[in-house]
């Protein structure tokens, strides 16, 4: 055999090589990818579930003293209106009930740009007290020991065991809008002392609460009359 014929075998024999790898290649990808969605579709209605039964727990977690919840949310008036589906709605209030009926707060989710992702809480407003009376992180990825002190840190978390949101006179507005502290520096009720070390973190709760209260307190207040009745 001549070395032309010797070099041109050799070559076939490479691209014969070269395109099994590659199809292997690509029939990997390709279960990798079904294996993938089947995994996302098959799990997918497990989570939900899971976020739906957390959700619920938290509800009751930051609302001390609920034993039932009515889902609502805002009418283009700013009216508070039952909702039927929750799954339709984008902004829901949770308003919940003692055993005797009566209103004893609402729960109100909100969601800010954290170090890392996305910070999803939900808090409880107390109109008796004027007060959000309790807070839980729903959704955070921050950095272990440091931002995701906003769960475990029991420091932190006495800041939402009497936060004080008071209506001015006409209840419009705010007396005072929410504001952050350094640790050790809280003066007032309507404070939040910092975590030392995970700034950004309480920076992110911070300005979702402050936002969150400014914008929905006034709301349920006038709304209350409305929310009395279960």
């Amino acid at each position: 055999m001549s070395k032309k014929t010797e070099t041109k075998t050799e070559e076939t024999e490479e691209q014969v090589s070269g395109g099994k790898m590659l199809f292997s290649m690509g029939t990997i990808g390709i279960i990798a990818g079904v294996l993938i969605v089947f995994t996302f579709t098959f799990t997918m209605p497990y989570i939900k579930a899971n976020e739906a039964a957390f959700l619920e727990e938290s509800i009751f977690d930051v609302v001390p003293g609920a034993y039932t919840k009515k889902v609502v949310t805002l009418d283009e008036n700013n009216t508070i209106i039952p909702v039927t589906n929750p799954d339709e709605v984008a902004f829901k209030l949770y308003s919940c009930y003692d055993k005797q009926d009566s209103l004893v707060g609402i729960a109100i989710e909100a969601r800010e740009q954290g170090f890392q992702d996305v910070i999803k809480i939900i808090y409880g407003y107390s109109p008796e007290k004027q007060a959000v009376v309790g807070m839980k992180v729903l959704q955070s990825t921050e950095t272990p020991g440091l931002g995701d002190k906003i769960e475990t840190d029991k420091d932190f978390q006495e800041n939402f065991k009497h936060l004080d949101v008071s209506l001015n006179e006409d209840k419009s507005a705010l007396k005072e809008l929410i504001v952050l502290v350094k640790n050790g520096k809280k003066t007032k009720k309507s404070q939040i002392s910092a975590i030392t070390g995970a700034t950004i973190s309480s920076k992110a709760i911070t300005k979702m609460m402050s936002r969150s209260t400014a914008l929905n307190v006034p709301v349920i207040y006038k709304n209350l009359d409305i929310l009395k009745k279960k």
